[in-house]
């Protein structure tokens, strides 16, 4: 069995940066990854905010060059491996993975988590029965197949304003239905889409069901200050309520927060020694991509500390 001086947990920005400054430092280092490298920036298309990039740069160019840039020096990367447990024995961590089908101990001196999260689902009637018959999660993966088609998109945040625009490009109308009478997302994309005319809103109103035949068709949504409900015909509905850490495998070996979130002090140390947590899935404010990338970087620092490499 092959021992590691760092295994990090998850491909996204937080992961692959890690990955980069542990192996620029000189650690033997593997990142394992349950998909595909990115993460849910993946989802988003155009990435505005990332410094170094006026206009803005593609969400898989970024991811691409990180990728790149990291294994250079050295990170080896295991793409659709699922760590299924972590094991703390003192110095010894112990990873339990679903590698190609089969399950594969591996072992380091050090572990970060940058897992990350995935989409909430609302739980309404038909959301789980229609998923990929209409029901969906990604506008970057999906919209192109809704050319020409009305859909709906529920939330009011960032995510939810940003996809809007992106469907808009592919469908011939988007309603976003969000529960509040103002959007939650940045000013910016907020008036993108309130001057776009392909986008309305609906205001304090509510899923409550998603209904069709082998394909979505109509949507029930209910008006929150009057109670009335109807039916909208839609072929799409696009759920963007927010995310859920990755972090269901280490609730015996982390402290998590009452969100599931991982716990950590400033320096990024989990409850458990030698385990560092970086990017969404730790119990921090702001989940941005440029925060997961410093946090990446400061986890490989204190691990290569934590090792007595610096």
């Amino acid at each position: 069995m092959e021992m590691y001086d760092l295994i990090i947990i998850g491909g996204g920005p937080a992961g692959l940066t890690a990955g980069l400054y542990a192996s620029r430092g000189g650690l033997k280092t593997v990142l394992l990854e349950k998909n595909f490298t990115g993460g849910p920036v993946m989802i988003t298309e155009d990435i505005e905010n990332f410094p170094g990039f006026p206009g803005g740069v593609k969400s898989q160019e970024l991811i691409e060059r990180m990728t790149e840039q990291a294994k250079s020096f050295g990170l080896e990367l295991k793409v659709m491996c699922d760590v299924k447990k972590l094991k703390v024995e003192g110095k010894e961590k112990t990873i339990i993975a679903d590698d190609d089908g089969k399950d594969k101990e591996m072992k380091a001196q050090s572990v970060i988590l940058a897992t990350g999260t995935h989409p909430k689902t609302l739980g309404v009637p038909g959301e789980k029965e229609f998923g990929g018959k209409g029901v969906s999660y990604c506008a970057t993966c999906d919209g192109p197949l809704f050319r020409d088609k009305k859909v709906l998109v529920i939330g009011g945040g960032n995510a939810a304003v940003e996809e809007s625009l992106h469907i808009a490009n592919f469908a011939s109308g988007v309603v976003i239905v969000h529960r509040r009478d103002e959007l939650r997302a940045d000013k910016i994309i907020q008036d993108r889409v309130l001057a776009n005319p392909k986008i309305d809103v609906m205001w304090s109103h509510e899923l409550l069901e998603i209904k069709g035949d082998m394909l979505v068709s109509e949507a029930v949504v209910r008006d929150i200050k009057t109670g009335e409900a109807k039916d909208v015909p839609t072929d799409g509905v696009f759920i963007y309520v927010g995310t859920e850490p990755n972090t269901g495998f280490v609730r015996d070996m982390v402290e998590l927060d009452d969100r599931g979130f991982i716990k950590t002090d400033e320096r990024l140390n989990t409850s458990a020694q030698g385990v560092f947590a970086a990017g969404d899935c730790r119990a921090n404010r702001l989940k941005q991509l440029v925060i997961a990338a410093g946090e990446g970087a400061l986890a490989a620092v204190q691990a290569e500390k934590y090792l007595g490499h610096i």
